[in-house]
């Protein structure tokens, strides 16, 4: 239970609100993206790590972030080269990433691969400062280009954040990325990402329009009412959700751990879309899904597990009221064998 002060919409003054957990999933220890923007990989392993807790399985396992963001480089490069120098290339990513790594070069656990963490914690300016300069010759170059630049690229990676482990032993065991994602027992196939937008047609997949969604990734559309309704029901069944929401509204506060939105009136599907649309709400941070609560008049809030470590109260956990996220989420993945049957009926999975 934590008690918190949130300003009411439409109100000057400021009333406490108590908000008691109602059912909160087993999520691992809290990892700490430091200053990379890395979110997608951080609430990706934490969703991952949430779905073997789930299964029974690796209690204490920590799966390496940097070994997918290791991965993803070379991939988002290419893509960036591909197109000419006019896709997003940077430390931005998407679910989707996780996914790609799990089903193509596997997963790791941290004491393989800590991806050169500095003072125990991340940042990639200077990485960026050095690979953003080469490929944007390579994508101008006004002739045929020299296919050596994806060796260089990779001996910057290699120096930055190391070099990607061929095997590795875990506990007495040898492994490969590959063998060890097998082992563990998940499925790239099981996951699916989820949104809500009226510019598409509702149950059918699309390409969600947003920067960080560099290879184009589809995700399939809800009415907002029967996103929420997924995540509850998953929460309820005891399945993670990663997140993925607009932070910087100003509803959304970082040193009071809580996010409110349009308090006391549901939030409109035509809000919810021009807020898309005028770049109101962006695909900015990554988080997890790891309860339901309410407070003290009876107002459903998500319980947001965090990566930002100590910085703020938010930095770990947080509370996201029913409203914020109907009114901010961007995409969430979850496990297809929580949807509710009529949803996953209509969705066809």
């Amino acid at each position: 239970m934590i008690a918190l002060f949130a300003a009411l919409a439409g109100n000057a003054f400021a009333q406490e609100t108590t908000i008691k957990d109602i059912k909160v999933i087993n999520s691992g220890a809290f990892e700490n993206q430091g200053k990379s923007s890395t979110c997608w990989s951080f609430s990706g392993m934490s969703f991952f790590q949430a779905e073997l807790l789930r299964m029974g399985k690796a209690d204490d396992l920590n799966l390496s972030e940097m070994f997918v963001v290791r991965n993803m480089y070379p991939l988002k490069a290419e893509n960036f080269v591909r197109m000419h120098g006019k896709a997003n290339f940077g430390e931005g990513g998407g679910f989707s990433d996780n996914l790609i790594c799990l089903r193509r070069f596997g997963l790791v656990p941290q004491t393989a691969y800590s991806g050169k963490a500095e003072d125990g914690t991340y940042n990639h300016k200077q990485l960026l400062e050095k690979m953003e300069p080469m490929l944007s010759k390579v994508a101008n170059a006004p002739s045929t280009i020299d296919t050596g630049w994806k060796q260089d690229l990779n001996s910057v990676l290699d120096q930055y954040l190391d070099k990607i482990p061929q095997s590795f032993d875990y506990k007495g065991k040898k492994y490969t990325p590959q063998s060890f994602a097998k082992e563990l027992g998940l499925n790239a196939d099981d996951y699916i990402l989820i949104t809500s937008f009226t510019h598409h047609p509702y149950y059918k997949p699309f390409v969600l329009e947003v920067p960080d969604n560099w290879n184009w990734e589809t995700v399939y559309n809800l009415p907002v009412s029967e996103l929420t309704e997924v995540a509850e029901v998953a929460l309820q069944k005891g399945y993670p959700v990663a997140w993925a929401a607009d932070v910087s509204d100003s509803g959304f506060s970082r040193d009071k751990a809580i996010a409110r939105a349009n308090e006391g009136r549901p939030v409109s599907t035509e809000e919810r879309q021009k807020a898309f649309d005028n770049f109101d709400t962006q695909d900015d941070h990554g988080m997890l899904l790891v309860g339901l609560a309410e407070d003290g008049k009876g107002a459903k809030y998500f319980k947001v597990k965090n990566s930002w470590g100590d910085r703020y109260p938010a930095g770990r956990f947080l509370y996201a009221s029913e409203n914020y996220f109907a009114y901010k989420t961007t995409s969430i993945m979850v496990n297809k064998h929580a949807l509710p049957k009529g949803i996953a009926k209509k969705l066809g999975v």
